[in-house]
């Protein structure tokens, strides 16, 4: 039982050691194979996992049986996670809160709902009562529920001594921390990384913290010694893939769609977790004989001893020692044995070790200095000059090496370093390096250990070894040469022999049947193979390819095989062809009597089975000749679909076959659009123009086979056969006036087609004038029942023409549904909510009759609850009435509140004369349909008696602000008219009555249509005995009063001009005669037609860096419809405006997007940049402007950049350049990008003590590293790293620095703020003592100097750490004042880079060989290099070197260094303006005395406390080991330390994915 429980052995050790001394332990690590196991499953309860959960709770007793299997001593756990309950994450109308979808529970973000228990059965019963939620937005706030699992560790019930595995279960993305979604909502504080569970599990902070960021949720994980497994579908695989790389151990798995698997992916997890970290892994600890110039022994009591924790990550039990120097004298060393027995006489013994006297050597004094100095031939090899090879010392006739753990051999003879490599790694990495020779590892055999013993990688998919045709040699198969494409397995490589049939198709026709293109004997002897003519071919299965063609030449049908020659020597493929065609029958003329007599023979019996059939009805559903036992119609009565999630522009919807599914059925169907329009709708009145151009789509099935390689656009396959398709039916539609080329071809399959279900179709646009449909259908027809498009094969029975006017779809035999591929017509013009009718018209071809016959298509534009409108555009009311109660209608799409405001306003009527003017909400509750608003009317005063006044009084009502979900309708303003008359009233205008005195009626039947995007025709019936009309139009909202004078007519119509494109008009008609105007009619709304846009408003550029530049404009100020596209055209030119090179386009489909990044722009060039707007009549005007970029200032950005801006490369090709979005995948930028000089980093810095230098090396078969490092770390309340450090320049001398707020257990008191030139001078010191202040603003710097600035945080505790970063103010400055900037000149920032990464490489235990890259960005030309080399812990001199030139990588070789001693190497550059900032790497080169140790593990090493990294001078380090000679690579990265439990303890695999984020 012990054992089950203690990871580690030993786990507590305490050791003493001499200054200098080196000790060497063993440590043992063991993981039980059914140690004690904690698993907490963490589930997404998003609406989407629904099914997952069910599959989950059936998954009782397997989960019982699984756990039972990974661990004797287990608990379980259960929670659940949806987002945070805040909008935009999650919808927060009430209805919503309470039930998001139905039979679901509220929304929530982390739920603990079991404890982890050993109680499986209690486990299963709570697991049945949970229910799905939901919330809005796809990425779901999982991040929040890894960290309360894990930092609640007594509220989940985490176990100290098991192995603690998370299962994280999803199907969409996640939130991490300042992604935008938390912006929107308002929620800006940072994750405090506390527990925050109620006494329900259920999380409180949600709605008042940020999501964690990944490096958090890998530190907190790596802590509390946590396991994620994330188990994702498909749908997010990609994104989680990226995540786990982060996490030192993790695992991934791929679920399936309903989460059916996650008991695999929990086991496989676990079993490739087992025995990872087992067997004995040496730790070497060595004791520092000086710290800086002092000497171990003047230190404190304290300062001379420490504790180290080593231990894999994720294990709870660790070795823990207590280390401590020994600095006192022994009471052995003051009474030595002189001239001791044991020491030959010839010396002390001390401590019971020889200390001999001068001139004796050897462990025991026995060998004389003066014999041991002639080597003889004793340390001599034959041939070799140099005792002991020249690496050792002969002494008393034998050879002592110098370096044995790189020497050996009786002569010295054999270097470790020097046997065969593989790869690069000595020996392969499978076997060390003995006596000169590879000794390989078990299973491993060659020269360099390359070569596996076993034929495992050998093996084909059928078991066998190298398919036969070859032998497995060093782990690879050796495959025949038989010039055919293989596998690396000797397979046939089907991919490769795509197309073979085709491919010799021709070759085998001329040398079969010398028919076919290459019957000439000229081209069939080209042929690279020869034909096998024979009897009966072999079985598809037994052969590559088995193909079938038709013979144009006689229209027989030939076969033939193509498979691997017998002949292995042979390097074509073998042909064989069968030699009977399949031929249709030959006439004969003494056929046709019989012929004639059966045909009439079958028309007798059809005609008394038809008898027979009217006179028994109830047969008709039994006799193959009656068509009344098979019915076809539609599966479905409605669809309600919404626009914005619509993801294709056709809907399939099912079409039924019931009764025999014999024979073929074709049905004849049709669609109209719009059928919720009523004939008086001013769009349905609108007659097509016959002579419009329109794109028909076009489908028809190919008479080949569909396969993978055609559902991929860009693949070879597809474009041949796109290539063929196109040209065929551009060739047969050509006859059709009017037509041109098919456009968007693609190829699909259709379902439920029966016996061609596997066969291609093919779908295209085929623009054509409307009046061509007719010919189109016809012509279509044609070449389908033919099987022929020119020379391409389709399969007859089978077309669609797709108008709103007809189309047809094909039953085939033994089919029972079918998808009809119904247009959905989708148009911006479009009403809000439009509706489609499917109707199957006949069954031209076969004997089924139709019974469902129609299906409706709603589509809704916009997610709208309801829609307010009123009934009519106008009303009529008399005074008499004295009230006009004005309905109000809703219609209801999604039930529940909605409410809307109206008001009235004055035309010709007037407030208090007319009427009383009313205005206010109506509120409608669930299910309530239509309300009335009452507006009073007044009586007409004496005064208007008197007056007469004939002038109609009209005023209108408003329908305005919807709120709750509703929107406006058709009908949002509405006329009223008071009359003076009774009986006119509830109703439109009376057009029939009489106007007093004579004066004419109103016009009736006035009809507007709009005949171009600026004018209008109307129309209306002629009135009686008048001398002419006038027309009055204004726009739409604005006062009939701000009408232009009405124009006057003759006739009855009129033709209205100079209008403002796709603008709506009001307008009404008069007649008028000697007696005056008449009465005016109803007004009649039209809205012109489109036009291209304007021009977009202002150009704007933000220069980010001489080579990245975002551009904005504005929408143009006349859009002239709907704006769908914009186009971004920008050209480098020279001075006289000219271009240099080719423009380059970039489209925009969304657009609201108005907005644009290019990157990889030529430095101090001038690009002119041109926008476009375009609407569905076309594009409009260019919008141009010019920037010279070497002469913009380049200011950075302070705030994240807008996840949503369109990003182009200018080095990416022509035409429409592809651009990328930033999204939720996007979680750091790397450290070249070309962004604003913004710094994220952060960390714990460590402090160590100083006598100890930790090299912990653990090696086993097992690829495994484990760094230790003192347990030092900072005090508690000591603030953390200031984090995202930005500038901001405000001229050419003034700079703003600002930065975020550190982590800090205490609250921070203020901030302090170092600068100085980078080049050296006086530091300047600006304290805020204020912790609200995290920006300063500092002036007076010099143009053109790099300052170094740090800043800092202070608590109670003491200071924190600094943030580095170096910055430059570029500016022009004045010619006799080189510190002084030109007045009103442009400015700019600049970061200088340091030298590229430092690589290391070990020449021998003394010297190594430093290189590195140039600056990328130099800030002035290079004139050399000074490099720097120190003693890491001080001592001893600075040695300096100078290095000059400027090529692209620079090298220096560096002697006199000392082993085991690590160094701290500066490359710095000097330029014409300076010295730029430092690159640092810190190195070891390290040696073993111990002999024992034979792997060649040996490395350039270094301590993980010692890297020193800032914002410029960043690096971390990675080895690639073989003895002496070593590469030490470091990188430019952002740090990002982690501390686990007091330690640091990070994993190779950390070191390398991490850190380069």
């Amino acid at each position: 039982m012990l054992m089950k429980r203690s990871q580690v052995a030993p786990q507590d050790m305490s050791m003493t050691l001499l200054p200098g001394e080196e000790r060497e332990i063993e440590m043992e690590v063991f993981e039980p194979a059914k140690g004690p196991l904690d698993l907490y499953i963490l589930m997404d309860f998003s609406n989407s996992m629904k099914d997952d959960l069910d599959n989950l709770k059936r998954m009782g007793a397997e989960l019982a049986d699984l756990v039972g299997k990974l661990s004797d001593d287990y608990t379980i756990g259960f929670g659940k996670f949806v987002d945070k309950v805040v909008e935009p994450q999650t919808d927060m109308r009430p209805i919503k809160l309470a039930q998001p979808w139905p039979n679901s529970d509220p929304p929530f973000s982390f739920r603990n709902v079991i404890t982890l228990t050993p109680d499986l059965q209690s486990f299963t019963q709570k697991l049945q009562k949970e229910r799905i939620s939901g919330n809005l937005d796809a990425p779901e706030g999982g991040f929040d529920a890894i960290l309360q699992a894990t930092v609640c560790g007594e509220k989940i019930g985490w176990r100290d001594h098991a192995t603690h595995l998370l299962v994280f279960s999803t199907e969409s993305a996640f939130h991490y921390e300042s992604d935008g979604a938390n912006v929107l909502a308002g929620i800006m504080p940072r994750n405090d990384e506390q527990c925050h569970l109620d006494p329900d599990g259920k999380y409180t902070e949600d709605t008042r913290q940020d999501y964690p960021s990944v490096p958090t949720l890998v530190r907190l994980l790596g802590k509390h010694n946590i396991i994620p497994i994330f188990a994702v579908t498909n749908h997010s695989f990609t994104y989680y893939e990226k995540l786990h790389e982060y996490f030192p151990i993790a695992e991934l798995g791929l679920l399936q769609e309903d989460s059916a698997n996650i008991l695999n992916i929990l086991e496989k997890a676990f079993e490739v977790r087992m025995g990872l970290f087992k067997g004995k892994f040496k730790v070497r600890v060595k004791a520092s004989e000086m710290v800086g110039e002092q000497h171990v022994c003047s230190l404190e009591q304290g300062d001379k001893k420490g504790k180290m924790r080593v231990k894999p990550t994720t294990f709870s039990t660790a070795l823990n020692i207590n280390a401590e120097v020994l600095c006192k004298t022994c009471d052995c060393e003051k009474n030595p044995f002189r001239n001791a027995v044991r020491c030959t006489g010839h010396g002390d013994l001390v401590c019971g070790k020889c200390k001999c006297n001068d001139g004796w050597l050897g462990p025991f004094c026995n060998c004389s200095a003066s014999a041991s100095t002639d080597p003889g031939t004793s340390c001599r090899g034959p041939g070799v000059e140099e005792p002991c090879s020249g690496r050792g010392d002969c002494l008393c006739g034998a050879c002592v090496c110098y370096n044995t753990d790189q020497y050996e051999g009786s002569l010295c003879q054999f270097d470790k370093s020097q046997c065969q490599r593989y790869g690069g790694f000595l020996c392969n990495d499978r076997g060390r390096c003995f006596m000169g020779q590879c000794a390989c590892a078990e299973g491993w055999e060659g020269p360099a250990c390359e070569c596996p013993m076993s034929n495992q990688t050998c093996l084909d998919t059928k078991g066998g070894v190298c398919n036969g045709r070859g032998v497995c040699k060093c782990g690879r198969c050796e495959c025949q040469d038989s010039g055919l494409a293989m596998t690396p397995t000797c397979e046939a490589n089907f991919q490769a022999q795509l197309g073979m049939c085709e491919d010799k198709r021709s070759c085998v026709q001329c040398q079969a049947w010398k028919t076919g293109e290459k019957k000439d004997s000229d081209q069939c002897d080209q042929c690279q193979f020869k034909v096998i003519m024979v009897e009966e071919l072999k079985e598809n299965k037994e052969v590559i390819e088995a193909c079938s063609f038709r013979d144009e030449d006689d229209d027989c049908t030939y076969h033939y095989t193509v498979d691997y020659p017998e002949d292995q020597t042979v390097k074509e493929l073998e042909v064989q062809v069968l030699k009977k065609k399949d031929c249709p029958p030959a006439g004969f003329l003494w056929l046709i009597p019989l012929i004639m007599f059966l045909m009439l023979l079958l028309g007798l019996l059809s005609l008394c089975c038809w008898k027979y059939c009217a006179c028994c009805k109830s047969c008709l559903a039994l006799l193959p000749c009656c068509g009344r036992g098979r019915m076809v119609g539609f599966k479905e009565n409605q669809y309600m679909l919404r626009q914005s999630m619509l993801t294709s522009d056709h809907l399939d919807t099912p079409l039924v076959r019931t009764g025999p599914p014999k024979s073929t059925d074709v049905v004849r169907w049709k669609i109209t659009d719009n059928v919720h329009r009523s004939p008086n709708h001013p769009l349905a009145q609108v007659q097509p123009n016959p002579k419009e151009t329109i794109q028909f789509p076009l489908s028809l099935r190919l008479n080949r086979l569909f396969t993978d390689s055609l559902s991929r656009s860009d693949a070879r396959d597809t474009e041949l056969l796109r290539r063929e398709v196109d040209d065929n039916l551009n060739e047969v539609y050509k006859q059709v006036p009017g037509t041109q080329r098919v456009q968007n071809t693609t190829f699909r399959l259709q379902r439920n087609a029966g016996k061609r279900a596997d066969h291609a179709i093919v779908d295209t646009v085929l623009p054509a004038p409307r009046s061509s449909y007719p010919n189109i259908v016809k012509l279509t027809e044609k070449n389908v029942q033919s099987g022929n498009f020119q020379d391409l094969k389709v399969v007859p029975g089978y077309y669609t023409v797709a108008t709103d006017r007809g189309l047809c779809v094909c039953f085939q035999e033994g089919v029972e549904t079918v998808d009809v591929h119904v247009p959905l017509f989708v148009k911006e013009e479009d009403d809000d909510k439009k509706q489609l009718q499917v109707e199957a018209v006949d069954v031209p071809l076969g004997i089924a009759e139709i019974g469902k016959r129609f299906v409706s298509i709603t589509i809704i534009k916009e997610h709208a609850k309801s829609v307010m409108s009123f009934l009519q555009p106008s009303y009529t009311y008399s005074r008499q009435d004295k009230v006009a109660n004005i309905p109000i209608t809703r219609e209801i799409i999604e039930d529940g509140h909605t409410q809307v405001s109206y008001r009235t306003r004055d035309l010709t009527a007037k407030d208090k004369k007319d009427y009383v003017t009313v205005d206010g909400e109506l509120s409608y509750g669930p299910g309530e349909t239509q309300q009335t608003v009452p507006v009073r009317l007044l009586e007409m005063g004496e005064g208007d008696g008197l007056l007469k006044d004939t002038q109609v009084k009209q005023f209108v009502m408003d329908l305005s602000n919807p709120r709750q979900g509703a929107k406006l309708g058709r009908y949002p303003r509405t006329t009223v008219t008071i009359t003076d008359k009774p009986g006119e009233s509830a109703g439109f205008i009376n057009q029939t009555a009489t106007s007093p005195g004579g004066r004419l009626n109103s016009p009736t039947n006035v009809k507007a249509k709009a005949t171009g995007p600026r004018s209008i025709r109307l129309n209306w019936d002629p009135l009686g005995k008048s001398l002419g009309y006038k027309v009055k139009y204004w726009i739409y909202g604005d006062p009939e009063a701000d009408a232009p004078p009405a124009m006057n007519v003759k006739t009855n119509h009129a033709d209205l001009a100079n209008l403002y494109p796709y603008c709506d008009y009001e307008t009404k008609v008069c007649g008028y005669n000697a007696l005056g105007d008449g009465n005016y009619s109803d007004m009649v709304p039209c809205k012109t037609l489109e036009d291209v846009p304007s021009e977009p408003g202002r150009l704007a550029f933000n220069v980010i860096s001489p080579t990245v530049t975002q551009v904005s404009w504005a929408e143009p100020a006349e859009t002239n419809g709907v704006i769908t596209a914009y186009e971004v055209l920008y050209t480098p030119i020279n001075d006289d405006t000219k271009p240099m090179g080719a423009a380059k386009k970039v489209k925009i489909d969304n657009p609201k997007k108005r907005m644009l990044l290019i990157e990889n722009l030529q430095s101090a060039q001038t690009y002119c940049y041109q926008v476009r707007a375009k609407n569905s009549v076309g594009w409009g005007p260019f919008k141009e402007a010019t920037i010279n970029l070497a002469s913009q200032p380049t200011r950075p950005m302070s705030i994240p950049i807008i996840p949503d801006i369109p990003i182009v490369d200018a080095e990416a090709g022509d035409e429409y350049d592809g651009y990328l979005m930033y999204s939720s995948e996007v979680m750091r930028s790397p450290t070249d990008s070309k962004r604003p000089s913004v710094s994220d980093e952060g960390g714990y810095p460590q402090t160590t003590p100083p006598f100890l230098t930790s090299l912990c090396r653990l090696a086993s078969v097992v690829s495994w590293e484990l760094y230790c490092v003192l347990n030092a770390r900072l005090a508690p309340g000591v603030p953390d790293t200031p984090t995202r450090l930005v500038f901001s320049a405000l001229g050419p001398t003034a700079l703003k620095i600002s930065w975020q707020e550190p982590h800090c257990d205490r609250d921070v008191l203020g901030y302090c703020v170092l600068y100085q030139l980078l080049n050296g001078g006086d530091v300047k010191r600006i304290n805020m003592s204020s912790p609200t202040d995290n920006s300063v603003v500092v002036q007076d710097l010099l143009p053109n100097h790099s300052y170094l600035f740090k800043v800092k945080a202070q608590s109670q505790e003491g200071w924190g750490p600094e943030r580095e970063g170096v910055i430059t103010i570029e500016s022009a400055v004045d010619p006799n004042s080189p510190l002084s900037p030109m007045p009103g000149s442009s400015f700019t920032l600049s970061t200088p880079s340091a030298p590229g990464p430092l690589v290391f490489t070990a020449l021998s235990p003394e010297a190594l060989q430093l290189s590195w890259e140039k600056p990328r960005k130099p800030n002035g030309d290079i004139l050399g290099y000074v490099v720097t080399c120190e003693h890491l812990h001080g001592g001893g001199d600075i040695r300096s070197f100078q290095v000059s030139g400027d090529s692209a990588e620079t090298s220096l070789t560096v002697p006199d260094l000392s082993e085991n001693m690590p160094y701290k190497f500066k490359v710095q550059a000097r330029t014409t303006q300076g010295f730029g900032p430092e690159r640092e790497g810190i190195i070891t080169i390290e040696s073993q005395d111990d002999g024992k140790r034979t792997e060649s593990y040996k490395s350039l090493f270094y301590p993980r406390f010692y890297l020193v990294i800032s914002l410029t001078l960043t690096t971390t380090q990675h080895t690639e080991t073989s003895g002496m000679v070593t590469r030490h690579v470091t990188k430019e990265v952002v740090q990002r330390s982690m501390q686990v439990a007091g330690t640091s303890s990070v994993t190779k695999k950390v070191e390398r994915s991490f850190y380069e984020t």
